[in-house]
């Protein structure tokens, strides 16, 4: 089984070689699994687990003070799994899948996605606080009351200010940017694509951004897949996951299609996202244009096929 992870493009990393230690061990959990959907999973597990990441435990923290997971899966035969804004789940990519295999639907969201995934015996009511972010909470001075205008207020300052209309950087969230996880893996037939976030520090309560959005977080074909990670409003805007794969169904490898669609992605918002890319075949590449992205993968054409650090900070 080959596959690729990564652990969120985003600002300068802390403690980058831990950091790393888990991505190895998430991608050597799915270079095991027996499918690459099994894989995918398998591998963001391990990262959902890990508080050095946005996903899961040390998930970002909303405007109204509660930890909410997303998370998106798709296979090359174009079924697709999505569940959003759930409380109290660690293991978004395990409801993801729920929705693609149990459901007639595409996606299901809020508590109705924490009932599917208490049905389904996937651990539900879990405390995703880590020490990071208690931290980091208790520092906040968030509204007194529940007024979404005023939590809306008390937000913009870590969105660019402006209410609507601005995409720029300007105010971008100090704590992590990013660190949404996602991996990608294929069997040489089969191809799988998952991502799975705790979204945007501080974002506003039921915000959803790209990871559970088709083709924005995530995107499958019969040529590969790609996970992306980064600005999620703008990766939605330029649907980042399935630009990426676009340029693998014209004939590119995945590095060149990963350096294209963040170019692509670049010149469109003049925001950071970053992208790994995996073809059919096992052969893989990742691009970023943040301070840093951390990967590992298990990768056709790798030396020995696998290659460990990946593409890692800048």
């Amino acid at each position: 089984m080959y596959v690729i992870a990564h652990g969120g493009a985003g600002g300068p990393v802390d403690e980058p070689v831990p950091r790393q230690a888990v991505l190895d061990e998430a991608v050597d959990a799915g270079r095991t699994a027996a499918t690459p959907l099994d894989a995918v999973v398998e591998t963001v597990r391990v990262l959902e687990s890990s508080p050095r990441f946005n996903a899961g435990v040390g998930g970002s923290v909303q405007s109204d003070g509660v930890v909410r997971t997303d998370a998106g899966v798709m296979t090359s035969d174009r079924s697709v799994g999505a569940a959003s804004s759930m409380p109290g789940v660690e293991h978004a990519s395990e409801v993801a899948r729920l929705v693609m295999e149990e459901t007639p639907h595409v996606c299901v969201a809020g508590v109705h996605a924490v009932d599917l995934a208490d049905a389904y015996d996937v651990p539900v009511g879990v405390d995703l606080w880590s020490e990071r972010t208690r931290e980091q909470w208790a520092d906040e001075d968030p509204p007194a009351n529940d007024d979404v205008r005023s939590q809306l207020e008390w937000l913009r300052e870590d969105f660019g200010g402006a209410p609507e209309g601005d995409s720029s950087n300007e105010g971008r969230d100090a704590h992590h940017e990013s660190d949404t996880v996602g991996a990608v893996a294929t069997d040489g037939e089969t191809v799988a694509a998952l991502t799975s976030t705790g979204g945007r520090w501080r974002a506003l309560a039921g915000r959803v951004g790209d990871v559970p959005q088709v083709g924005s977080g995530f995107f499958c074909t019969h040529a590969g897949g790609a996970s992306s990670t980064g600005s999620g409003e703008d990766i939605v805007r330029v649907t980042l996951a399935r630009r990426a794969v676009d340029h693998l169904e014209l004939g590119r490898d995945p590095q060149e299609a990963a350096e294209l669609a963040i170019e692509e992605f670049e010149d469109i918002t003049g925001s950071d996202a970053g992208v790994v890319v995996m073809d059919a075949e096992g052969r893989a590449g990742s691009a970023f244009n943040s301070d840093a992205m951390q990967t590992a993968r298990y990768a056709h054409g790798s030396d020995d096929e696998d290659d460990g650090s990946g593409a890692s900070e800048e």
